[in-house]
């Protein structure tokens, strides 16, 4: 607005870094396919704007990238494959089309992990090879929003746009040290995305901060009709997010839950609870049944939910999948209708303690996830990576939200030793996001410092 620095100017700076930042050892693999014509036309008409002071939002001018499962004009809608989008993309998504219209400048789309099958964004194949970690380029970024995640903690943009299913949005945020917003279910239109798992995705927001998430989620958060599982959903309002302190805040923590994640996460997860109690919050112990039930029927779900999608896939693209994606799919063909329906109970269950649970607090704490970004191997780079212990490890605290359909908040809150950032989580009932965004807001406060990433560019510069 001051006029110091013009959305093109920022535009030219991001070409340069994204050629920049594919030329590097190792490449950093977050935006997978970009324009310059593109970026520069969106940058031109936002500076235009900027010198009439006509602006459309918050977001103009602003650059964002979007995970390669949105359909984006004139992007390859490829779904982290090899044989998807052969044609360049005629249509965009429900959210692209938003962002355009609030004058946001679309980078280009940003790395995923093959299909979504994956927490790690390990993706070997030949259109995407493995994103890197901007804290440490030898560790994984998770998954599998993995660009997006990549992108906003090496500067590239402030904003990016993934999907979770079981984890996707909110383990690549905590793993790259940046907030991650898993909508309600239904609450932002997945319309335009490749409808892998119609009963757990959700879209959110990966930002630099909690402001900007909250900023985006206000513009993105509203009833689509091409999109029918959003239709009745409350308006979404910011109300009470910037309120002083957090008195008269309830957070529940089941401690047993809680406590099952590595030594140096827990000690600082911990640390952050007594700073939101400090802030006039208190803690209610509370109990959260049948987790083991909810991780087993999620994976049920979700993996049914997928390898019906993709059964045509299955069948005549097996060959061009990753190793890691026939895997999960062949397992996927085991479940049986009974199991699928067996899951549905559970989730009905779960969904009435969680009820239960919200009547007597605001929201659930935990760890975002259990252990920091793992390492990468000179293996994966050419086989991929396949670990179940580690799967399982990195979904257990996100699997809760994605299976019952309440929105989750992931902040990071500090480092491991090795200089890995350590996040913690926020869930609260359905529709409830502007209460996550005000204790986010807080826990924000509690991270004394901000490690710069070893790969970072500065666009404002």
């Amino acid at each position: 607005r001051s006029g110091k620095l013009t959305p093109s100017q920022v535009a030219k700076n991001i070409i340069a870094m994204l050629e920049d930042c594919d030329k590097s050892t190792p490449p950093l693999r977050a935006i997978v396919q970009w324009d310059q014509e593109q970026i520069m036309l969106m940058a031109e008409a936002s500076t235009a704007r900027y010198r009439n002071k006509c602006t459309l939002s918050y977001l103009d001018g602003i650059p964002v990238c979007l995970k390669e499962e949105f359909k984006v004009v004139p992007y390859h809608h490829r779904v982290g494959t090899v044989y998807l989008g052969t044609e360049p993309e005629t249509e965009d998504a429900t959210v692209t089309k938003k962002l355009r219209e609030v004058g946001a400048i679309i980078i280009g789309v940003s790395n995923m992990h093959e299909l979504g099958t994956g927490t790690t964004g390990c993706n070997p194949n030949r259109y995407h090879k493995i994103p890197r970690n901007p804290y440490k380029p030898n560790h994984f970024t998770g998954g599998s929003s993995s660009g997006s995640a990549a992108a906003v903690a090496a500067g590239l943009c402030p904003v990016a746009i993934g999907t979770d299913g079981g984890g996707s949005v909110r383990i690549p945020a905590s793993f790259c040290g940046v907030v991650g917003l898993k909508g309600t279910f239904g609450r932002i239109s997945c319309h335009g995305s490749l409808p892998l798992s119609y009963s757990t995705v959700s879209v959110g927001p990966i930002c630099t901060s909690v402001a900007d998430a909250a900023i985006v989620y206000s513009i993105l958060a509203e009833p689509d009709p091409l999109y029918p599982y959003g239709l009745k959903q409350p308006k979404a309002t910011l109300s009470g997010m910037c309120a002083p302190d957090l008195k008269g805040l309830k957070l529940g923590v089941d401690w047993t839950f809680f406590k099952a994640c590595d030594a140096e996460v827990l000690s600082i997860c911990e640390k952050a609870v007594q700073h939101l109690q400090s802030l006039g919050a208190s803690v209610v112990e509370v109990s959260l049944p049948e987790i083991e039930e909810v991780r087993v029927a999620h994976v049920i779900c979700i993996l049914s939910e997928m390898r019906d999608f993709l059964q045509p896939d299955f069948n005549k693209h097996f060959q061009e999948m990753n190793l890691d994606t026939r895997a999960n799919l062949a397992l996927a063909s085991q479940f049986t209708a009974l199991d699928y329906i067996t899951a549905n109970r559970q989730r009905t269950r779960s969904m009435r303690f969680l009820q239960e649970v919200f009547t007597t607090v605001n929201c659930i704490l935990t760890p975002a996830v259990a252990c920091t970004a793992p390492r990468i191997y000179e293996s994966d780079l050419f086989t991929g990576s396949s670990d179940m212990s580690f799967t399982v490890r990195s979904m257990r605290f996100v699997q809760l939200g994605n299976f019952t359909g309440i929105p989750g908040l992931v902040v990071p809150i500090g480092y491991s030793t090795a200089g890995l950032p350590i996040s913690i989580q926020v869930m609260a009932k359905w529709w409830d996001e502007a209460v996550l965004l005000r204790i986010a807001l807080k826990l924000e406060q509690f991270r004394y410092q901000t490690k710069k990433p070893s790969i970072y560019y500065d666009i404002l510069a």
